[in-house]
């Protein structure tokens, strides 16, 4: 006979099934067996097994069973315990649900049964297919994408499949994804979520996934196929040479605050899963904005995490992780300590060392901004850069200093440590947020579709609207506008460190100036492939081909003075009185790299004006090959004319063993 489960789940065996759920404080448990028409079949007790774990075999079922949990204990919402075995509770550990949750008032309200209104988590076996691991480069390109807005407008996609990850796996979609020279697409949230519970009578619906329950089942309305599902697309990317990063939400839960639902963690053991208020433990602890906090410095929780983690990597291929609103994984009641068991149990851990790990580095609880200070090799979304580049394409003065050092990867913000590269990802726009071409066209946000009165998401973008208001038929405007995109899309692809781009931003796709399209699941959010601009997206894939061919981008190392100049427009050096200039509108940046393909030796000279009118560049002195355009501007001399709001790349060779 096989050794008993030691740990949370479900453990499928040749008898049967062993199921397995984890509580400090309930006194009881019970295990409920459902058909797949929802009518329960079967309700069994639970038995205490050690290591606060209730445990049972049943002999005689198979994957596919349907199930849920019932815990017994206090009723004491005071007391931080919810226990009501009139509710029906989704197993943490599921890895599949029979349909999506959906709030209703009667899952908060004691006593009331709500088998009828809460998923039921189905049996699933381990897949023994191993698909493989696709390394993400240094210095590699990130494609930001949520499932439905990537696919539910793409022509070629077959409309069954639309909005699905299977969408992910066409070979159209791929296609693209090459051609922008994607090392990673890093999916939205994919995990099974509640729509919050203000949206309903909005006749709205979450359309970014970051309100979860259950952390591995996948979301039915987006992966109706389950985690095979997820390891077909995975295993079609892979075949591409793309990568796949799941952003995971192990900060909060879709129960919400204390008017939210009882559906799995809360009527599991609200105390365990969640941070109490020590003085007060009715109170949850709000240091996400959501409503509540996981409490990932629980060992039952943190293991909770790793084994989601693992999940993925085992059972579909996942090749990193970002995780939202990081802090949370290293908050103690103290505050956030970077030497947390979670974080280093994540890095530690066998199955998923070899992985891409990345924070967002901030929250709202105390302490909660901690950009820089996640230990290595965790990367870190880099929220400086963006708004340093977006402040310096919008005019604003004293920012040539600050620009050079978010194209340089940040080395005030990741070297405070004692690190010498950069663990910095690079972005101008993300899910929220303008999308890029937003930035050039709104100075407002204009939020009023989300039912708040405009009154939610960011008041400051660092935008500009080129002198009109949202859409237009100026061409004029319209025209600074795209030269404006071409010239934010050169800088972040000039810059050091990994490089995230929005879904959409690389064909100019517009939120219709939304900042915060978290329940727009419409056309505000999804990418209307019909018209993208062609010449934008040419450009990005031509910026991402240049990305590839110089090695000076691939490398995390921090600049020393031997690989790079900065110059002012005349040739000369950048002095401090250069640096501290507030109307300075041009620089130009001179690297020493080599090509790629040919291992040979060059200069790479990138040159930024973000002013209104040409202006007139000196390169240093060039060999007899000449400075050559790498963006079809002239060639063979020093002198350049760059047009304004525009960024340009030229090259020379060198001969072996010469630097500048």
């Amino acid at each position: 006979m096989s050794e008993p489960l030691k740990m949370p789940g479900v453990r499928v065996l040749d008898r049967g099934v062993e199921f397995s759920v984890y509580s400090e404080n309930a006194t009881g448990m019970e295990l409920c067996l459902f058909d797949k028409a929802g009518a329960q079949t079967v309700k069994l007790p639970m038995a205490h097994a050690g290591g606060n774990l209730f445990r049972l075999m049943v002999d005689g079922i198979k994957p596919g069973q349907r199930y849920g949990y019932r815990a017994f204990g206090e009723w004491d919402p005071m007391n931080g315990l919810w226990f009501d075995p009139a509710k029906l509770l989704t197993d943490p550990y599921a890895r599949e649900i029979d349909r999506p949750y959906r709030f209703d008032p009667d899952l908060s309200e004691f006593g009331v049964d709500t088998a009828d209104m809460v998923p039921k988590s189905i049996v699933v076996a381990d897949s023994a297919e191993d698909i493989g691991h696709v390394d993400f480069p240094d210095g590699g390109l990130i494609y930001e994408a949520g499932v439905r807005a990537l696919t539910m407008l793409h022509p070629d996609v077959p409309k069954p499949i639309r909005g699905t990850v299977a969408a992910l796996a066409h070979p159209a979609v791929i296609d693209h994804l090459k051609k922008l020279g994607v090392d990673a697409i890093e999916l939205l949230p994919v995990t099974a979520w509640m729509d919050e519970r203000h949206l309903q009578p909005l006749g709205l619906t979450n359309a970014w996934g970051y309100n979860p329950v259950t952390f591995m089942a996948l979301e039915p309305r987006i992966c109706p196929g389950g985690i095979a599902e997820l390891r077909g697309a995975v295993k079609a990317l892979h075949e591409a040479g793309i990568g796949v990063i799941l952003d995971l939400v192990f900060n909060h839960s879709g129960e919400s605050d204390q008017f939210g639902g009882v559906v799995s963690f809360r009527g599991l053991d609200n105390a365990t899963y969640y941070r109490l208020a020590h003085d007060d433990p009715s109170v949850l602890i709000n240091d996400t904005g959501c409503g509540n906090t996981i409490a990932c410095d629980h060992p039952m929780v943190r293991r909770y995490i790793i084994d989601s983690l693992r999940h993925f990597v085992t059972e579909a291929g996942i090749d990193g992780f970002r995780f939202d609103l990081a802090p949370v994984l290293g908050r103690r009641y103290e505050g956030f300590d970077p030497d947390s068991e979670t974080l280093h149990a994540i890095l530690n851990d066998p199955v998923l060392k070899d992985r891409t790990m990345i924070a967002e580095p901030w929250d709202i609880g105390p302490g909660g901004y901690q950009l820089g200070n996640f230990p290595p090799p965790y990367l870190e979304w880099n929220d400086n850069t963006r708004d340093d580049i977006r402040k310096f394409w919008r005019g604003d003065p004293s920012m040539t200093g600050l620009l050079a050092d978010a194209l340089s990867g940040s080395s005030h913000i990741f070297s405070t440590k004692g690190q010498g590269s950069t663990r910095s990802v690079n972005f101008i726009a993300a899910h929220d947020g303008f999308s890029l071409y937003d930035l050039t066209a709104y100075v407002h946000k204009h939020n009023a579709e989300n039912g708040e009165y405009n009154r939610d998401g960011h008041d400051e973008n660092y935008s500009w609207n080129n002198g009109v208001e949202g859409e237009t038929d100026n061409e004029l405007v319209n025209n600074r506008r795209r030269q404006d995109l071409r010239a934010l899309l050169a800088t972040l692809f000039v810059s050091r460190g990994a490089i995230m781009l929005k879904a959409g931003d690389e064909g100019g796709c517009s939120q219709k100036g939304n900042n915060n399209a978290y329940c727009q699941d419409n056309e505000i959010t999804w990418l209307d492939w019909a018209h993208m601009d062609d010449e934008l997206v040419v450009h990005t894939a031509e910026l991402s081909a240049l990305r590839k061919r110089f090695a000076v981008f691939s490398q995390t190392d921090f600049f020393t003075d031997d690989d790079v100049l900065w110059l002012r427009p005349d040739g000369k050096v950048m002095d401090v009185a250069d640096w501290e200039c507030p109307e300075c509108q041009c620089l130009s940046m001179v690297l020493a790299t080599t090509e790629t393909t040919t291992g040979h030796p060059t200069r790479l000279a990138v040159l930024i004006n973000r002013g209104l009118e040409e202006a007139v560049f000196l390169l240093p002195e060039a060999h007899e090959d000449g400075w050559h355009s790498l963006a079809g501007q002239s060639e063979g001399t020093v002198e350049i004319a760059l047009a304004p709001r525009s960024v340009s790349l030229y090259a020379e060779r060198l001969n072996e063993g010469e630097t500048h």
